[in-house]
């Protein structure tokens, strides 16, 4: 379980998170949505580490990581897998190599087992045999799977994903959508995706916290989602006249 209580962050006078509480469940995949400056990149990043708040803590399986020393959150960071919303990938090394980067980071393995544990996650994502491409040479999509197979080569518990979905076209986007979700669930990881792409949320929110001005607004499921009289989420997410109709048959059938 990742258990986020009353964080707070602020960057000079502003407050950008303003006592935030919720938890997070192993094999969900849960999206934290918002508008531009609603606090949820910034939220992210507090939880991997990126940002210390300055109230509140993040217990990942009871460990209170913001409370730890550095060699200790060390340890949590091997248990973190992180999707980049650019992929983040090295344009200098190989498919093989990027995959295998944390492994050469935090693992204790031999080369042969490394090459073993990157050839397995590359087929987990539909990208056997790509080992030697550099990311030139890898379409949006393909980019995408070998930062969610680099994400997974440690094996983590928890899986953060920040837009994966940015830049993509719609049929590739529901691919990378389905494949968070099997692996979240085929591995039992607690799945955070930080995503403005409205189709996410309908497809793969097995829970949806809606932000709005560093505030937790509304929290619940995709079904919760159709129901709900929030004004701030039904503006944000019915802003669509395709979301408004389909809402208007779920309320009807319902």
């Amino acid at each position: 379980m990742l258990v986020v209580k009353n964080i707070h962050k602020s960057f000079g006078d502003a407050e950008v998170l303003k006592g935030i509480s919720t938890t997070f469940e192993p094999g969900k995949t849960s999206l934290v949505i918002g508008q531009s400056g609603s606090g949820k990149t910034v939220f992210i990043k507090c939880m991997i580490g990126l940002h210390d708040p300055e109230g509140g803590s993040i217990e990942f399986d009871n460990r209170v990581f913001n409370k730890l020393k550095e060699s200790e959150k060390r340890e949590i960071r091997k248990e973190i897998g992180m999707v980049f919303q650019g992929s983040a990938l090295y344009d200098s090394m190989t498919v093989e190599e990027n995959v295998m980067f944390p492994l050469k980071m935090f693992a204790q393995n031999t080369k042969q087992e490394m090459l073993k544990r990157v050839n397995f996650v590359l087929d987990r994502v539909n990208l056997s045999g790509s080992n030697d491409k550099y990311p030139s040479e890898l379409s949006g999509g393909m980019k995408k799977r070998v930062a969610i197979a680099r994400a997974i080569v440690m094996k983590p518990k928890y899986l953060f994903c920040d837009e994966p979905n940015s830049g993509l076209d719609p049929q590739t986007a529901i691919v990378i959508d389905n494949l968070i979700r099997e692996i979240t669930r085929e591995y039992n990881i607690i799945t955070v995706i930080n995503s403005h792409d409205m189709n996410s949320v309908m497809e793969i929110g097995d829970k949806i916290i809606f932000l709005k001005d560093g505030v937790k607004a509304w929290e619940g499921t995709k079904e919760d989602i159709f129901k709900t009289d929030n004004e701030a989420v039904v503006n944000f997410v019915y802003s669509s006249n395709l979301y408004k109709k389909v809402r208007e048959v779920f309320l009807k059938d319902n």
